[in-house]
């Protein structure tokens, strides 16, 4: 990971720490096999080309583009976030033709290159160099909560758990667009 992108990451756990008044601790299964190099990057280019598709999708469309000036970013990204949580999937069907493997390393990669798209994407903001400085704005609003959600999956939070961390996201975003 990148300096940047790790501490971004790092600081997001630590306010998920913060506001559920817990340690997350990743699972890592036992006895998987590693995954070979082209499976690991097959996975994580799916990941990624699902984030590019989705974003463009969301771009032509605008479908989900806004409720209050806000990105419905679950909606938005309905493939990656079922391909995160596939992922992680620890339990099958007992009919299923396939055992679960949960791979937590590849969404650590996957966060990773969600984390550095969104310090792209601020990067782009502070500079003010951007052609359509809306759709940048847009897309890092989306990209920075699709970090969340992804860190939310990862870690196993309950859906009470994800509303608690959304509630506090949204509040101390208000916090700081005051100033």
């Amino acid at each position: 990971m990148t300096a940047h992108a790790d501490q971004l990451l790092k600081k997001r756990k630590e306010r998920f720490e913060r506001i559920l008044g817990r340690s997350l601790e990743l699972r890592r299964p036992e006895g998987l096999a590693p995954l070979s190099e082209r499976e690991w990057a097959h996975l994580r280019e799916d990941a990624e080309d699902l984030y590019w598709n989705e974003l463009e999708w969301e771009n032509v469309t605008q479908e989900e583009g806004s409720l209050a000036g806000q990105a419905l970013t679950e909606m938005a990204f309905p493939g990656f976030l079922a391909l995160v949580r596939g992922l992680l999937l620890e339990e099958t069907m007992p009919d299923a033709l396939a055992e679960a493997a949960p791979r937590p390393e590849v969404v650590e990669a996957v966060l990773d290159f969600l984390a550095r798209r969104t310090i792209e994407l601020g990067e782009a903001m502070e500079k003010n160099d951007a052609e359509e400085p809306a759709r940048v704005a847009a897309e890092h609003m989306m990209t920075s909560q699709l970090v969340d959600l992804t860190m939310a999956q990862l870690y196993a939070l309950s859906p009470e758990e994800q509303k608690r961390v959304k509630v506090a996201a949204d509040r101390e975003g208000v916090e700081a667009e005051r100033g």
